[in-house]
């Protein structure tokens, strides 16, 4: 554990038990007014969500917030794509210079991605013209239904403690909140699924079933294959009580669990069909599943060979997909290691908030808990058996999560020295250093927003943009790479679902003939050349265009 979180959690140790023998009133009015807050399940619910608004577009407003990872792009062509009320776009007739990382252009031009990141984030774009206002929105709804879920396997209190956790959890805000990665829409969905589950357990109602296919539809959505794995257990657990002595009869359980949620689930099932035959032509076969047999050589999981290497137009996307090809073959204890402590530093980057985990043997005596531990713990095995892990794939248990760390703080604030509660004062230290950390984020966003923007490509691209986009005219940007770029992550050529119709075009360079047959295309707009892989990187007029104006640098 860091030193600085040591001296933390040490003063505001001391702190709490000196507010404590001093009886301090302030301590007691703070106390009151939460457990207040607490009592009042929709209220609490709103908090939650209106605190990790605020503070994800606090942190958007500090640093501004741009696309610069490929799976951005992609999600943004779905946005404007829906944005647009189509599903999917006509392939383009010179898209072989518009292909990229993540998305197709065969059979139709589309993010390879399921469409729930996407429809919230045109739902930004609808509202207020900003695709990252659904960022906002999606966290703030995932935020909220973590606190919903929490109030059905925790007290009241506990369950609010848990809720605010979540909005001011430092890697969520970070990597959730403040980029257009997702995350929070599957979250969300996890929440909803769990959150209901546990109720239709305890009081079978249709309002609640509602709820969870809802959730079942949004995972389904968003991170179908993760969304899978986590409800395994659960499916298990339901098919149990359905089935047990304990289970409600067979017409109460088809009237108020399987029918509500049969009457979501269907018409969602319908609509997955008939976007998967927009896109691709086939109910069956998603658009990921068309982009991996397009492009990639690397399998899925680790079990599966590796594919024949495709005919590739650019030399760029086949050693993009060649080093995804070694990552896979490098598959070993020590990179398993690395996945591990990639994703531990995600949930407790604040080392203090892993603390209360010490007491999981007492956690797991609890059935529901234990429920938790396995779901957890069997998503982590087969997370390791998945060629890439990022954070944003465990987003459909990270509700459990929190139960988990909040449930632990139960048991260690029962901790006592000799008479004195001292698991009370820790457990306090634990709370606010962790919610403390916020600080933290707000800080790093001011110093990289003071930063000089100038030579840091992920503020070049749309700093260009914007240049061209304000001048006269329309443009076409030809962008040169080296034949082997400085950094395969650093990509230029994305547009949005329009490509004909929008001021500002990104296209690959592709030899004399290819670019010519592009111009002429193109013949209405002032061209430019962009050599990807200098030191800084700057337009210039294109040769084939000598009389093109120079008044964009």
């Amino acid at each position: 554990m860091p030193i600085l979180e040591v001296i933390g959690i040490l003063s505001v140790f001391l702190l709490d038990f000196w507010a404590r023998r001093s009886n301090s009133g302030a301590l007691q009015i703070s106390l009151r007014c939460f457990n207040q807050v607490a009592r009042r399940r929709l209220l609490s619910v709103t908090v939650v969500g209106f605190l990790a608004f605020f503070l994800s577009a606090g942190i958007c407003f500090v640093r501004p917030t741009v696309p610069h990872i490929q799976d951005e792009f992609s999600y943004l062509l779905a946005a404007d794509t829906f944005a647009r009320g189509r599903l999917t776009n006509p392939t383009h007739p010179m898209w072989v210079h518009f292909e990229s990382f993540q998305i197709i252009h065969q059979p139709s031009y589309a993010s390879k991605y399921p469409p729930a990141q996407g429809l919230i984030l045109a739902a930004g774009q609808a509202l207020a013209a900003k695709p990252l206002v659904g960022v906002w929105i999606s966290l703030s709804l995932a935020s909220a239904a973590t606190c919903w879920m929490l109030q059905g396997w925790l007290p009241p209190g506990w369950a609010l403690l848990g809720g605010l956790l979540v909005a001011l959890h430092r890697g969520i805000l970070q990597f959730w909140g403040a980029s257009y990665w997702g995350g929070a829409v599957a979250m969300l969905g996890g929440a909803l699924v769990f959150g209901a589950f546990r109720r239709i357990v305890q009081r079978p109602r249709a309002s609640y079933a509602v709820w969870m296919a809802i959730g079942l539809a949004i995972l389904a959505n968003s991170r179908p294959f993760e969304g899978l794995v986590a409800i395994v257990p659960l499916g298990v657990v339901f098919l149990v009580w359905m089935l047990g002595k304990n289970g409600p009869p067979i017409r109460i359980a088809f009237r108020r669990v399987l029918m509500p949620a049969f009457l979501v689930l269907a018409p969602v099932a319908a609509w997955m069909a008939y976007y998967n035959l927009r896109v691709t032509g086939d109910p069956f076969t998603m658009p990921y599943q068309v982009h991996e047999k397009t492009y990639a050589m690397a399998p899925v999981f680790a079990w599966q060979a590796p594919r024949a290497e495709p005919a590739y137009r650019h030399n760029e996307i086949r050693d993009f997909y060649r080093e995804d090809l070694q990552t896979f073959r490098d598959f070993s204890p020590s990179r398993t290691l690395h996945r591990l402590g990639r994703l531990w530093h995600f949930y407790f980057g604040v080392s203090a908030l892993a603390l209360p985990l010490v007491t999981l043997p007492w956690i797991a005596r609890d059935r529901w808990m234990r429920l938790a531990v396995i779901t957890c713990a069997l998503f982590g095995a087969v997370m390791l058996l998945v060629t890439w892990t990022l954070p944003h794939y465990t987003a459909p248990i990270t509700c459990l999560i929190f139960a988990l760390l909040i449930q632990g703080l139960r048991h260690l604030r029962l901790w006592r020295w000799s008479r004195w509660p001292a698991g009370r004062s820790l457990s306090r230290a634990i709370v606010v250093l962790a919610a403390g950390s916020v600080i933290l984020v707000f800080a790093e966003s001011i110093r990289q927003s003071l930063s000089n923007p100038d030579f840091d490509w992920i503020f070049l691209r749309p700093s260009l943009t914007a240049q061209l986009e304000a001048s006269e005219g329309r443009h076409l940007v030809i962008v040169r790479y080296m034949p082997k770029p400085i950094n395969q992550h650093f990509e230029w050529v994305y547009n949005g679902a329009d490509i004909d119709g929008a001021k500002v075009v990104w296209a690959r360079e592709m030899g004399l003939d290819h670019d010519r047959k592009l111009l002429e295309y193109f013949r209405d707009r002032v061209v430019w050349l962009l050599e990807a892989d200098v030191q800084k990187p700057k337009l210039v007029p294109h040769p084939f265009q000598s009389s093109v104006s120079t008044n964009v640098r």
